[in-house]
């Protein structure tokens, strides 16, 4: 299974637009962040984790010539955002599966009718076939995908995992009949924001007292905004078997 990570930044990217913050100065291709996504390669089958406002751009920077699911974390708009630009997949494929919680569900038809509507459906909008998530693992061709549920504050959240992979980005906190489906992980993707405590998101220290409670083989941090620091900076005092994910990394686990 590869896992290429199109986006590593959180909801407003990095570079902010007009800031002077030194992390959004850097001319280091590694400080420059889209909103957070992760594409799954698994045998023939490609699985975007979140459709953000960057979609476009992350499906031509990697190539992606086709596209068999989205699964959506929530509902927040730089996780959901890009949707509209499946269209060319569409046009090539179909409807495109959707899997996600009944609340993104309503979120996405309210934000997206003209993609949702069965009648005088406008013949350019692309289509999509939706799947309810529930708090328990499903089948996708093959393929056991195992939610993990947790808070973004006070809104709940889907992480996945996938054979010996899992995503997790906006936890906050997270019930322990949830980390025991976390045993025994190759490779733990977290979200990590700043080195400052967040209402709403773990920090740095955060982070690392997960990854250490769950004790991956690998772990990779994302959703990361300019407060953390520089990439270079910040890489190198992480333990050695955590590292600062970035725009286009592409692991095979």
């Amino acid at each position: 299974m590869d896992v290429t990570f199109l986006g590593t930044g959180t909801s407003q990217g990095i570079p902010i637009i007009g800031s002077e913050h030194p992390v959004c100065l850097s001319n280091d291709s590694k400080d420059k962040r889209l909103r957070v996504s992760i594409l799954i390669t698994w045998n023939d089958l490609n699985i975007l984790i979140d459709c953000g406002p960057d979609f476009r751009q992350q499906m031509l920077a990697n190539n992606v010539q086709k596209l068999d699911a989205i699964f959506y974390t929530h509902e927040h708009n730089d996780h959901t955002a890009g949707l509209d630009d499946i269209r060319p997949f569409f046009f090539r494929q179909g409807d495109i599966p959707v899997f996600a919680h009944q609340r993104v569900l309503t979120a996405l038809r309210k934000r997206f009718d003209y993609i949702f509507t069965t009648e005088n459906k406008y013949p350019g909008a692309p289509g999509v076939t939706e799947h309810i998530i529930e708090n328990k693992p499903f089948s996708f061709h093959g393929l056991t995908v195992t939610p993990v549920e947790f808070m973004h504050n006070r809104l709940q959240v889907f992480g996945f995992r996938v054979e010996d992979f899992a995503y997790l980005t906006d936890l906050k906190t997270i019930e322990e009949q949830e980390i025991e489906k976390l045993r025994d992980l190759k490779v733990l993707v977290v979200s990590a924001l700043r080195i400052e405590p967040h209402h709403s998101h773990f920090n740095l220290e955060e982070a690392l007292e997960f990854i250490e409670k769950v004790q991956p083989e690998k772990a990779y941090l994302t959703h990361i905004s300019h407060m953390l620091g520089f990439h270079e900076e910040v890489e190198k005092d992480l333990p050695a078997n955590v590292h600062l994910a970035y725009d286009n990394l592409k692991i095979t686990v």
